[in-house]
């Protein structure tokens, strides 16, 4: 895809999604010219910040190929600075002009801070690193009296899209400039369907959900 705008880079993905749902994918960009083309460098038209689940692979949720999507994978698509300074790469160097923080319903590393957080349940090793990561999304969700599942998996998509804006001063200082935008999508995994949950930018009014 030649360099876009947020809004249609969004358009793009929703557009792959809806492909991915109803059992119809294209699998672009994915045969040996495309690997060819792309020997010299890459081009990716969005960072996807995703969670590890190894139910939610985003070329494939999304109908994408090799190139297009620069995809960084953290348990509870939890922030640190190797995170942070990954996506401003991506943006910053490599173009890209979307963000997407991509949740999904029964997330393990929200159900363990929820049970942190309700049963006093600690982990252990670095699981509690994610664990600590996580709890401020699920002590917001509280005080907004949510407490239905998807709300505190939506609450935790936006805490993170507001993180990245909040500590990354380039990511927010593209949004400003409306050269690049960041959104929060939540995804069913039975049903496949990703559902915007979160806008920063260009793509508040265009971009529209599957």
């Amino acid at each position: 895809m030649p360099r876009t705008s947020p809004a249609i880079a969004l358009d793009a993905l929703l557009d792959g999604n809806r492909r991915f749902v109803s059992g119809t994918p294209e699998h672009p960009n994915q045969d040996a010219a495309r690997r060819t083309e792309l020997a010299p460098g890459q081009d990716p038209f969005a960072v996807i910040l995703g969670c590890s689940d190894s139910r939610l692979a985003a070329e494939i949720i999304f109908d994408r190929g090799l190139g297009d999507l620069f995809v960084v994978r953290t348990a509870g698509h939890v922030l640190g600075p190797e995170v942070l300074g990954s996506v401003e790469y991506g943006t910053s160097v490599l173009g890209a002009r979307l963000v997407v923080v991509l949740g999904h319903d029964s997330c393990g590393a929200v159900a363990a801070a929820r049970a942190a957080v309700e049963d006093g349940f600690a982990a252990g090793g670095f699981v509690r690193d994610v664990v600590e990561r996580v709890t401020p999304s699920i002590l917001a969700a509280r005080s907004a009296g949510l407490t239905a599942d998807s709300d505190i998996i939506d609450e935790h998509i936006r805490h993170t899209a507001d993180l990245l804006l909040d500590r990354s001063r380039v990511l927010s200082e593209q949004v400003a400039a409306g050269e690049v935008a960041v959104v929060g999508l939540g995804y069913e995994l039975a049903g496949g369907r990703a559902r915007l949950v979160a806008t920063h930018g260009a793509v508040a009014q265009e971009g529209t959900p599957a």
